[in-house]
């Protein structure tokens, strides 16, 4: 017994130390100063998380030009001259006005004259060209939005969305990045079954998921020190969604090593794609498969209606943004240190319009209330943001405890869709890993962290740390 007194008041004297330096750095410290602590803080995973929005557009370029050596070479428009050409592919008109839309060599060479001389070869841009092109795949003007980000950004990545050696690169600079964040997981959301090869022939979703094994099995993935896992996302408002969900389903059952979930994407206003229109199918597929897990974007909309409530009836164990869950007190209650985890995007919310600032955010709410919620950065790349960036925010914004903090890495590796022995693997490298920064922190406070970190726009225009 007295061992056991021991034991627990030391626990309780090392939780109240490291509540002290905390408090000391949030309250009396500068913003670089909390910054940095929390840069170098140790994290949990990142579960919501779009891979080809998560890369920074300098990754982009660079990873496209390389992507030369193995037959694939890009163009951009970097002109209108309102040209016509009949049976122009993709989002219709749409295409004719864009600029920065990238294609391959092959799409260039079967345009006309006119059209050909609006593109240029991405490896020729000069300084203005490329800077212009870097901004265009960013949501960093006053003036963009919901309709930039929804409308425009992928339709400009076109081609270089379809590369599936692209898509592995830009994987291991993500986890290179979060690694140096200190995450251990990430949860990546991507599409497998719609890239080509350089000579236009299709690439089947295992041929795919091969190129992605095969690039993580390499030595400088292994040493980000991060677990990977993905999900199939479904564009849940096409007329095909119920097909393509079925594919998916399929899918992931079958490759349940890496694949552990189904997301539906897409515009929430679209009210094509609505929660309740897939509950048929998935009961169908329910009927054949087992383990698929759905973690599902739900309440990311300006209306009040109950989306988070049919998405879990849609037997969703996660809910991707649940802003306007604040609006259905009935499933607020349901929700409260229940099963289900928000999944919480507090730089896509501001950006895209969903508040406007954040006292309107519902997050402090939930979290306050019992509900479970983790931090993730959904687009990061196009935000020009990082995972460090979402937690000075939810610092700065609502005032977070160090308890508070931590609840919200562990809730990121508690619902991570991983076995058991896994998550338990997780979960004990993190306890370690956060103990042993919280007693650094005690005894050496900033003095022992590395410099200042490179900061993106994000906080650079909204705080001021720019560097």
């Amino acid at each position: 017994m007295k061992n056991n007194f021991v034991w627990v008041t030391a626990l309780l004297f090392s939780q109240i130390a490291a509540a002290d330096w905390f408090e000391d750095v949030k309250v009396n410290g500068s913003d670089e100063e909390l910054y940095r602590a929390l840069y170098y803080m140790p994290k949990g995973g990142d579960l919501h998380n779009h891979l080809s929005g998560s890369n920074f557009s300098e990754w982009w370029y660079d990873l496209a030009l390389e992507q030369k050596a193995r037959g694939y070479e890009y163009y951009t428009r970097v002109q209108i001259e309102n040209c016509v050409m009949v049976g122009d592919a993709g989002f219709g008109a749409l295409n004719h006005a864009l600029m920065f839309r990238n294609i391959s060599d092959r799409e260039y060479e079967s345009l006309n004259a006119c059209k050909k001389s609006e593109y240029k070869a991405l490896a020729n841009l000069d300084v203005a060209e490329k800077n212009a092109w870097l901004d265009s795949l960013r949501l960093d003007k006053p003036f963009e939005g919901r309709e930039e980000f929804f409308q425009t950004h992928w339709q400009r990545l076109n081609a270089l969305g379809n590369n599936p050696y692209l898509q592995a690169e830009t994987l291991v600079r993500n986890m290179q990045a979060l690694g140096a964040e200190g995450v251990t997981y990430l949860e990546t959301q991507v599409s497998v079954g719609n890239f080509v090869s350089s000579d236009g022939s299709k690439v089947s979703m295992d041929e795919a998921v091969d190129i992605l094994r095969e690039r993580l099995a390499q030595q400088d993935a292994k040493d980000t020190g991060v677990m990977v896992r993905f999900q199939i996302a479904v564009l849940r408002f096409l007329p095909s969604a119920e097909d393509s969900l079925r594919t998916a389903y399929k899918f992931v059952h079958d490759n349940a090593e890496d694949f552990v979930a189904i997301n539906f994407v897409g515009r929430e206003d679209n009210d094509k794609g609505y929660p309740l229109r897939f509950l048929p199918t998935l009961r169908e597929l329910r009927r054949q498969y087992s383990g698929v897990n759905l973690s599902i974007h739900a309440g990311e909309v300006d209306e009040p209606n109950r989306h988070v409530a049919d998405t879990l009836l849609l037997g969703a164990d996660r809910i991707g943004h649940g802003l306007n869950l604040i609006s259905d007190d009935e499933t607020m209650r349901d929700m409260r240190h229940g099963p289900y985890l928000v999944e919480i995007n507090l730089i896509s919310n501001m950006l895209l319009g969903y508040v406007s600032e954040y006292s309107q955010h519902p997050f402090p709410e939930y979290l306050r209330t019992g509900i479970p919620v983790a931090l993730s950065t959904d687009d990061r790349g196009m935000w020009d943001s990082t995972m460090t960036d979402e937690f000075f925010v939810a610092v700065k914004e609502f005032n977070l405890s160090w308890d508070e903090i931590k609840s919200l890495s562990q809730n990121s590796l508690q619902y991570a869709f991983v076995p058991d022995a896994a998550k338990r693997d997780l979960l004990d490298g993190y306890a370690d890993r956060i103990s042993k920064f919280d007693r650094s922190m005690d005894k050496y406070g900033l003095e022992r962290l590395g410099p200042m970190p490179e900061t993106r726009q994000f906080v650079c225009k909204r705080y001021g740390l720019c560097n």
